[in-house]
């Protein structure tokens, strides 16, 4: 593993697939020209609509969005996540995947969301991702890049589930994707606190793209995409508006957190 930039991209995806990959392009086009070598996307950067046209659009928007993870990463030599978008299982249901792809445009692993959001929330919305989602019934694994570190995957309401990552530091992992499309009403509370604990915990660091703004009428995303380090430092910020959070990943860093805070070590019970 060597010192790198990474990168987390900030979207305001709609329900238009070619509006989306557009933004996401110019995203990634800035990235690239500040040095950011691991790219993220955030989850539904693809398409950001009613449940239903994501289930029968859904075939559709999983060619297009794999198309454009792979030629996307080989156009800028980049590894590139692809936060979330939907994988057909069936004419009603559909797996909520994350993509990385490396350099050359090959994949290098895949993740299929685990955990549902299935809320009703005290603002009035209520979500329920199992109406059209199929959870995924696997642990993500962690891809070992000899020069970005191991990185380990999850997506979005994950992050509420510490038993997740924890499996991923326990097998390695130096560097934890969350992308998501937090909502802004729990967002304001939760979104930070509960990234900054996940890379504490695990001494790992963490990037965390995300959707933010207005996606409908009843869609409003939290924002504010992030790089933490292994100690809990926010490192990059991208605030409200569509954009991207810069930072370094330092090895040395890294290190010196497990030195001087192994808990990891000091688990009583694995």
């Amino acid at each position: 593993m060597r010192s790198y930039l990474a990168a987390a991209i900030q979207m305001t995806s709609l329900p238009d697939l070619d509006h989306n990959l557009a933004q996401a392009e110019e995203l990634i086009d800035l990235a690239v020209r500040q040095g950011a070598e691991l790219i993220s996307l955030p989850e539904n950067f693809s398409f950001m609509g009613e449940d239903k046209e994501r289930v029968a659009k859904a075939a559709m928007l999983a060619e297009s969005s794999q198309k454009f993870l792979k030629t996307i990463a080989q156009r800028y030599q980049v590894t590139l996540l692809g936060g979330g978008f939907p994988v057909p299982v069936s004419e009603t249901q559909v797996h909520n995947v994350a993509l990385l792809i490396g350099p050359d445009g090959n994949e290098l692993t895949r993740y299929q969301k685990v955990h549902l959001f299935d809320v009703d929330l005290p603002d009035g919305n209520t979500y329920r991702e199992s109406a059209t989602a199929l959870a995924g019934t696997k642990l993500p694994t962690v891809y070992p890049s000899e020069d970005l570190g191991n990185l380990g995957l999850s997506i979005c309401y994950d992050v509420r589930f510490p038993e997740l990552y924890r499996h991923l530091s326990a097998t390695g992992a130096d560097v934890l994707f969350v992308p998501a499309a937090f909502t802004a009403y729990t967002g304001k509370d939760h979104w930070q606190v509960l990234l900054q604990a996940r890379a504490i915990e695990n001494t790992c660091y963490l990037i965390a793209p995300a959707q933010t703004g207005f996606h409908s009428a009843r869609r409003q995303t939290n924002g504010h995409a992030m790089i933490i380090d292994p100690w809990g430092l926010v490192l990059a910020d991208a605030g409200t508006e569509p954009g991207v959070a810069i930072a370094a990943i330092e090895p040395a860093r890294l290190s010196q957190v497990r030195r001087q805070m192994p808990s990891l070590k000091h688990r009583a019970f694995v």
